[in-house]
C-alpha cells in the first residue's frame, strides 16, 4: 500500500518553499557582508522566537511542511540574529 499525501499538504509544501526561499537573499547578504545596521534587533528577536514556536507547533502536529520550512527558516533567522547581536 502506497501512502499518499493529503491534497492540502501540497499547498503547505508550496507555501513553505516560497516563504523559506524568500528569506534566503536577506540571509545570504547578511552573511556575506556582516552588515546588520539596517536590521531591527527587536524584529529579528520576535521573528526568531515566533519561528521557534511554529517549529514546535509543526512537531506537535507532525506536519512536515511546517517542520522543514520552519527548521530552515529558524537556522537562517537565528544566524542573522546572532550576527546582529555580535556586530550591532
Amino acid at each position: 500500500m502506497i501512502a499518499t499525501s493529503l491534497p492540502g499538504d501540497w499547498l503547505g509544501y508550496i507555501a513553505a518553499t516560497l516563504t523559506t526561499v524568500a528569506f534566503v537573499p536577506q540571509a545570504w547578504r547578511t552573511l556575506r557582508t556582516r552588515d546588520t545596521r539596517a536590521l531591527s534587533l527587536l524584529m529579528y528577536l520576535v521573528f526568531t522566537v515566533g519561528i521557534a514556536f511554529w517549529l514546535a507547533y509543526g512537531l506537535v502536529l507532525g506536519s512536515w511542511p511546517i517542520i522543514v520550512s520552519n527548521a530552515l527558516t529558524l537556522l537562517l533567522a537565528g544566524t542573522i540574529l546572532a550576527l546582529k547581536l555580535r556586530h550591532g
